[in-house]
């Protein structure tokens, strides 16, 4: 083989490794990450931009370190026991709701950081981990437990306001629930108390 011959062989190669990496970054640069980061946290992506104002970059940094500190968690299962107790404390708190809005509503933030703790979350006392957590692997409901949260503590929420945050925390219980592995067990218990929706949170005297 010629030294001609050689020459134009290696700059082949080196063109067609130049083009692969053009091609590459243009697949990873900040338009593929954006998508990336979109379908991978669905609606909380946008709340997430909302937060920090439209600042995409400061956006996407949150969610980057959010999934390289919690995406590496593997929630742990449920007991069905233990999965049948807290489906009837959040049946009781929903039946409390009539007489105590504010309180089933504060039982519901507390109910549902003891279930993400046993499944595997951080602990309820460092609240702000554990939601960075579920926002990771909860990313379409996690936003139950934060609206739950902030109404409990809002003094001038209506009663009305209080029944749509405990409907929106439901999202997020059922998720905790049924979601990841189970033990032992392979169908799911949708047929309880709280997916009963026809007589969810009725006031008194509602009727059928």
């Amino acid at each position: 083989m010629s030294t001609l011959t050689t020459v134009l062989i290696i700059a082949a190669v080196v063109a067609v490794l130049l083009a692969a990496g053009v091609l590459l970054r243009a697949r990873t640069g900040p338009g593929s990450d954006r998508r990336s980061l979109k379908r991978r946290f669905g609606p909380e992506y946008d709340r997430t931009l909302e937060r920090h104002g439209g600042d995409a970059e400061a956006a996407h940094d949150d969610l980057r370190d959010r999934v390289e500190r919690h995406g590496h968690i593997r929630p742990l299962p449920l007991e069905p026991a233990v999965r049948e107790q807290y489906t009837a404390q959040w049946t009781t708190l929903q039946e409390r709701f009539v007489d105590a809005p504010r309180q089933a509503v504060a039982d519901a933030v507390q109910l549902l950081s003891r279930i993400a703790a046993t499944r595997g979350f951080p602990a309820a006392d460092r609240h702000d981990d554990q939601l960075a957590a579920l926002s990771v692997h909860h990313p379409r409901h996690v936003e139950g437990l934060r609206t739950a949260r902030r109404t409990a503590h809002t003094e001038s929420a209506s009663t009305d306001e209080l029944r749509k945050a405990l409907l929106h925390a439901r999202a997020l219980f059922e998720d905790l629930t049924t979601a990841g592995p189970t033990a032992g067990v392979t169908e799911r218990p949708r047929e309880t108390a709280t997916h009963r929706r026809g007589h969810l949170l009725k006031p008194k005297g509602s009727g059928a």
